[in-house]
């Protein structure tokens, strides 16, 4: 039997989604919202740039794509700058008794305090009511920072620090809203961007931490500990989507730390630049312009370095790629899962079945 699916917008993540559903047998793609009324009735096919019809018609209808009765939805929506709205979505969707794997909001990976008790509660009991499951993750926050470090943490004898690092270029990752209102390139370098504000380091990449801590078992100290230190650039320079002037700034390097009595145990840190030439003294990628790397400091010591590209050989792309397919690839076992909330802790093994060979 194959899982019914619809995909929720069909931005750069949406449609590598709709390619994903296409390739995979266990998989049937049912339905495809979307925000602009110019894709309304266009074909998904179309819409993913796959050169082909699929037979199924975009609607920036909810109540029609609800109505082709998916088993899960495939959230791809932005939501940096549209939480609440997104939050109703997926409540509305569990309410509904249909499934969500979902890109964000990032808060969702794992249950954490800066959410609202009331919130958490209204998720499990829409789940619960609607016999639905939750899963939100990705590559990051997801797969980078939650199953790859605890898989590697299985050989340690010792751990005294768990360090993962996303280390990338920028450049060519074609997100205005991100790029430009999110992370603040190209604004004044006094101008701190509403992620640079206190506490919002911890609401993003904090359920990272603490999922890490419970997957360890050891209990954190409060708060979590930011980091930030922001570049400004040395020259007029340009990305997919940003114009950066001189002195505006171009370049990040933060940390997200989980203290356990007093010591760093766990930290998250982000490395991005808008040019390769920026910051020589920051950590550099393995391979390209962009990996992820996971050192673990303890009895051995151990670094496992992840690098990524596409067919067209930009890591931004197979980025988004790689996040879009570690959605599409946990629909069956969320699918499955008991209702509400799911994390990485609580699924099983999520691997590539069925797409070997298409």
């Amino acid at each position: 039997m194959t899982t019914r699916v619809a995909v929720w917008s069909t931005g750069t993540l949406g449609r590598h989604a709709i390619a994903g559903i296409d390739l995979n047998p266990e998989l049937e793609l049912v339905g495809v919202w979307v925000s602009n009324p110019d894709k309304d009735g266009k074909d998904a096919g179309r819409l993913a740039e796959l050169g082909r019809d699929l037979g199924v018609l975009a609607s920036a209808d909810r109540d029609a794509v609800l109505a082709a009765k998916p088993d899960c939805i495939v959230y791809c929506s932005i939501t940096e700058d549209r939480f609440f709205d997104a939050f109703e979505d997926l409540v509305g969707f569990l309410e509904a008794g249909i499934n969500v794997v979902a890109s964000g909001p990032v808060i969702l990976v794992y249950p954490n305090p800066t959410l609202p008790d009331s919130m958490w509660e209204r998720i499990e009991d829409a789940g619960q009511r609607g016999n639905a499951s939750l899963h939100a993750n990705g590559i990051d926050p997801g797969w980078a920072n939650d199953i790859f470090p605890l898989q590697l943490a299985s050989l340690s004898q010792r751990i005294d620090q768990v360090r993962v690092l996303e280390i990338a270029d920028y450049s060519t990752y074609d997100q205005p809203v991100t790029m430009g209102d999110i992370f603040g390139f190209g604004k004044p370098i006094e101008e701190v961007a509403p992620l640079w504000q206190p506490g919002m380091l911890s609401s993003g990449w904090g359920p990272v931490v603490r999922q890490l801590a419970a997957g360890l078992g050891v209990t954190l100290d409060e708060p979590l500990v930011e980091n930030v230190e922001r570049l400004p650039a040395e020259a007029d320079m340009s990305t997919v989507c940003v114009d950066i002037k001189k002195g505006t700034m171009a370049a990040v390097r933060f940390e997200v730390i989980g203290m356990v009595d007093g010591e760093p145990r766990i930290v998250v840190e982000h490395v991005t630049r808008t040019h390769v030439d920026q910051a020589p003294d920051w950590p550099k990628p393995a391979s390209g312009d962009g990996s992820y790397r996971i050192e673990i400091t303890g009895e051995p010591m151990m670094t496992v370095d992840f690098t990524h590209i596409g067919e067209h050989g930009d890591h931004n792309d197979s980025g988004m790629i790689i996040t879009a397919q570690r959605l599409v690839n946990a629909v069956p076992v969320v699918v499955a899962a008991s209702p509400g909330l799911v994390t990485a802790l609580d699924l099983p093994l999520v691997t590539g079945r069925g797409i070997v060979g298409v």
